[in-house]
């Protein structure tokens, strides 16, 4: 046995359990259940062409020496990142703990409560930051939330000015420049005209229906938009603040002035830089607007003993209930990271948030003063971090490099300096000494802080922040510590049992991905740093397109999206560049199948398209004449085919290839939603179907873990035709020759979580991938065949085999008034995370196992199952008092005097002997949904309410 082997590590079954697991599925070898599953014509012919498998040891190695070729400067760049300090409290407890890094969505709210608590603290800190009424759960950067606010005030138009057509965006000319790509981006294919203009000089029309500007701007004077908010309400316009969220500790909150939505980042909020992400954006506005808000929202509301429970409020996302009318297709939030935000807010409390403010404007008066003195011009009348200093800027910067410093060079007379929360006097000495050395000017050194404030009064804020009782609390490690725990037992994660999510393949996030996230030389480089400072991201960086185009057959790679979703818009808006470069403007038309994911027609929308739906048959399959028909009937005018592969129903659909020449024959592309894709790799491609595009997941497929809803990294591979038309970014180019703008702010997008993907791919080498994805074949039909009989599975391929998934048809229980929402409660009690519930198909459940798990962790799963399924077949709907409509059991429950049910206490908490060896409790009883959706509330309680219960 090589224990070197990283594929040994990875995958779950041993070589001694296949022939077990071959035998009950009815097949001699694993090669022949492949047979049985994946059609001929679409098999690769040769093993992928990857470099050989590193060792972990070796992997660990060859990262750190690239990890070394980075040039950690100090970073003054600003533009919306910014240096900070990670509380090592929390670098510890929650970025390098599984317990926080493996766990789930929180759609299951019972086992999510710890989450759900630490993103309500962070809707807290958001609100009292911004004065807005309601803020989500985060969004995926500062100009992807932007380009939200803007749809959403576009969607939330008065009568009449949808009736005149009003169509115009302000922008203001202060806006950080990825937020105005990402804005232009997005802006195009929705009909959206954007100005960029002085805010101070416009002159609004009718025409305008919104305005953004920065606040601070991007060189660093604050604005009072006092008289600008006003004139904009007085005709109807509604206001978006882009804000640097530490400034608001200092500046008046925008919802004092009028904002209607409030978005920027909190990377500064003890985030590494990471080269560009991720990073949790945030997005505040007003309740009104509550129905169009993007993304998820946490809120409060009751369980069924009318205790106090949090859920994911308006959590049935919006694009799967509207789907081609979706304004939006965000589906994911940044989770992890918003966790974090949250805590450095809870860790430092207001007392500690307003001191780091106070330091960082205090560092930034006295580096302004000092330069002043020295001769130079500080041009910003006001400001809170940033100065704008006239300079001979090329003079300056070869000493500043050489010095390891990096400022903001804007044109050859100007530079700005953007200050953060690593700054003191030695620091403010090291940048003086620039100038100094640059311009020959006599040395000084600076030995104290001024007390200058130069923020005007009408700017300053007024309002309390951070009074509830959670950010008063925790301020020693000690209690700190103890609290993140304390959350972290609500939540099951997948360091305790499997997540079988159909659709969303929850495997083995392997300590060796994870552990370069904490080495500085990889969490502390700027986006914006020049390119001869990030040789070790941008080696790792170009291997990983390498590798994907080798995986998907394809010929180029963005890793830019922060999403799947936002991959597919990618996708979609390359296509959309694409046929435009060749005079085909009139190609809007995207046939999607009835089966899709609901993303895929919001996507088609939002870039511009018309989507028309294809019929499945009765197999689940997409019916071919029916796409046929509607291809031939819109070949002028047909863009594009969405098609997930294998299906959404898990299966590896035969006429995969004739459906996309069919596509390829009426002048479209066809894009394939790389949902699925762990059942391809390395036994077929996106190339070899036909397609032309497709988004990988590579917090699926790829291994880089959920955090509980995020990060999500989204890359899309494309065919020769396509390359040229890869995302740029408008501070560091990358993409194609004829680039669309920025699909996101950074040129990378996260790239900090890349490296996770490319240790993944470089432990496993082509062998260890290819066995990964016959390994996630084997559990998945292992599973279906271990409940045969148990359960029905709704959909299979021609031999009667699942892909890397199976649809579980739970809809004959209704008879029995057991619903598939109690099989998923009741799955709690035996210790699982319930699969993929109701999508795609109602009164289903969606079970995947990936290749990480062994058939010990199978078994337990099935053995609950089939458990459950006994319990389902004794229930009645005249009796609806049993363990699934009763589930999930609390401990406060077992343990109470009284216990008043028609069944066991064993029955209810240990149905099963392996639970007593690892019982997971539920910390609340079955929530509320409908009380949760009719009484919003999405932070915490005020400090009054603690101290009215305690009089």
């Amino acid at each position: 046995m090589n224990t070197n082997s990283f594929q040994l590590r990875h995958i779950g079954p041993r070589v001694k359990d296949q022939d077990q697991m071959l035998k009950t599925i009815g097949v001699e070898s694993l090669d022949q259940l492949i047979y049985e599953t994946i059609p001929d014509d679409i098999r690769l012919q040769k093993e992928l062409d990857l470099a050989p498998a590193m060792s972990e040891y070796e992997y660990l190695t060859r990262i750190n020496e690239l990890g070394a070729k980075n040039k950690v400067f100090k970073s003054y760049i600003g533009l919306g990142y910014h240096e900070a300090i990670i509380p090592s409290v929390i670098q510890r407890n929650i970025l390098e703990n599984p317990g926080w890094y493996t766990a789930y969505t929180p759609y299951q709210a019972e086992i999510a409560q710890g989450r759900l608590e630490a993103l309500l603290n962070y809707q807290t800190m958001i609100c009292d930051l911004t004065g807005m009424e309601l803020a989500n759960a985060s969004l995926l950067d500062e100009g992807t939330a932007a380009a939200e606010a803007m749809a959403l005030l576009f969607d939330v138009r008065e009568r009449a000015q949808k009736k005149a057509n009003a169509n115009k965006f302000f922008v203001s000319e202060e806006i950080l420049p990825q937020t105005l790509s990402v804005l232009q981006t997005r802006a195009i294919p929705i009909g959206i005209e954007l100005v960029v203009g002085n805010h101070q000089k416009f002159d609004f029309s009718e025409e305008f229906f919104g305005a953004v500007v920065q606040y601070p701007g991007k060189h660093g004077q604050v604005y009072d938009y006092t008289e600008f908010v006003a004139n904009c309400n007085a005709k109807n316009i509604k206001v978006a603040v882009a804000a640097d969220i530490l400034s608001l500790v200092k500046l008046k909150a925008p919802a004092k002035f009028g904002a209607d939505v409030v978005v920027g980042t909190t990377q500064r909020f003890g985030i590494p830089l990471g080269y560009g992400g991720p990073h949790a954006g945030f997005f505040a506005t007003k309740e009104a607007y509550k129905r169009s808000m993007p993304g998820r929202i946490i809120g409060v509301t009751k369980d069924v003993d009318g205790g106090r429970a949090l859920r994911m409020a308006l959590q049935t996302r919006e694009q799967h209930i509207k789907r081609e009318k979706a304004t939006s297709n965000i589906c994911t939030a940044q989770v992890l990271l918003a966790v974090m935000a949250g805590m450095y807010a809870v860790y430092h409390g207001k007392d500690g948030l307003q001191y780091i403010a106070d330091r960082v404007h205090t560092s930034t008066t006295t580096l302004a003063k000092a330069l002043t003195d020295l001769g130079f011009k500080q041009k910003n009348t006001s400001y809170f971090d940033t100065i704008l200093v006239e300079v001979e800027a090329n003079k300056l910067r070869s000493v500043a490099e050489a010095n390891g410093i990096n400022f903001n060079y804007i044109d050859e007379n100007h530079i700005s300096i953007s200050v953060n929360e690593t700054v003191g006097l030695k620091e403010i000495n090291a940048i003086v000494d620039c100038f100094e050395q640059a311009f020959n000017i006599t040395d000084i050194t600076v030995t104290e802080f001024t007390t200058t404030d130069v923020i005007p009064a009408g700017v300053k804020r007024a309002t309390s922040f951070l009074d509830n009782e959670v950010f008063n609390t925790y301020q020693s490690e000690t209690e700190m510590m103890r609290y993140i725990k304390k959350l972290e037992r609500k939540d099951l994660a997948l360091n305790h049992s499997m997540i079988s999510l159909g659709s969303c393949t929850m495997k083995l996030n392997a300590a060796s991905e994870m552990l370069p996230l904490s080495n500085p030389q990889w969490g502390n480089i700027h986006p914006f740093a020049p390119l001869n400072q990030a040789e070790g991201y941008l080696i790792m960086l170009k291997n990983l397109e390498n590798q994907l185009n080798v995986v998907t057959g394809f010929a180029g790679t963005s890793l830019q999206p922060n999403s799947g979703a936002q991959g597919e818009f990618a996708g979609l808006m390359v296509i959309r560049a694409y046929h435009e470069a060749n005079g085909d403007t009139n190609r809007n038309i995207c046939l999607i199948p009835a089966s899709a994911h609901g993303t895929n027609p919001a996507s088609a929308v939002m870039a511009g398209m018309k989507v028309v739906v294809t019929k499945t048959d009765e197999k689940g399959n997409i019916d071919v004449e029916d796409l046929r028909a509607k291809a031939k009937k819109h070949k002028d005018n047909l863009a594009a085919l969405m098609v997930t592969y294998p299906s959404t129903h898990g299966v590896y659909e035969k006429a995969i290839k004739e459906v996309t020449q069919i596509i390829h024959d009426n002048g479209g592309q066809v894009y394939m939603d790389g949902a699925n894709m762990n059942a391809q790799v390395g036994l077929t491609n996106p190339a070899t179907i036909g397609a032309d595009v497709c988004h990988l997941n590579l917090h699926k497929t790829f291994a880089i873990p959920h955090g509980g809803g995020g990060p999500g990294v989204g890359p899309i591979c494309v065919a020769p035709q396509l390359v040229p038309f890869l995302p740029t970014n408008p501070v560091v180019a990358t993409g194609g020759d004829n680039a669309i703008t920025a699909i996101s702010a950074a040129p990378w997008g996260s790239a900090l979580v890349c490296l996770i993907s490319y240790g993944y791919i470089t432990m496993l080498g082509a062998d260890g991938l290819t066995n990964s994805t016959k390994n996630a074949i084997l559990n998945a039909n292992y599973i279906k065949e271990r409940l045969s009989g148990h359960y029905s599975t709704l959909y299979t391929g021609e031999m009667n085999r699942a892909a890397h998934e199976m649809i579980l048809d739970c809809r004959e229980f209704k008879q029995n008034g057991i619903e598939v929402t109690d099989i998923a409660k009741r799955l709690m009690d035996y210790g699982f995370h319930a699969p993929t519930v109701s999508f795609p198909v109602a009164g289903t459940i969606m079970v995947e196992p990936t290749e990480s798990e062994s058939v010990t962790e199978l078994d337990r799963f099935c053995d609950a199952l089939i458990s459950i399924r006994k319990e389902i077949a004794e229930a009645s709907k005249e009796n609806p008092n049993n363990p699934l409509k009763n589930a999930p059991h609390t401990q406060e429950m077992l343990t109470a005097d009284e216990w008043n049910l028609p069944y066991s206490r064993k029955q209810a908490a240990f149905p099963l002997e392996y639970i007593a060896d690892n019982k997971f409790w539920p910390s609340v009883r079955r929530v509320d949904d409908a009380f949760g959706d009719r009484n919003l509330i999405c932070s915490c309680n005020p400090i009054e309410d603690y101290m009215e219960a305690e009089a």
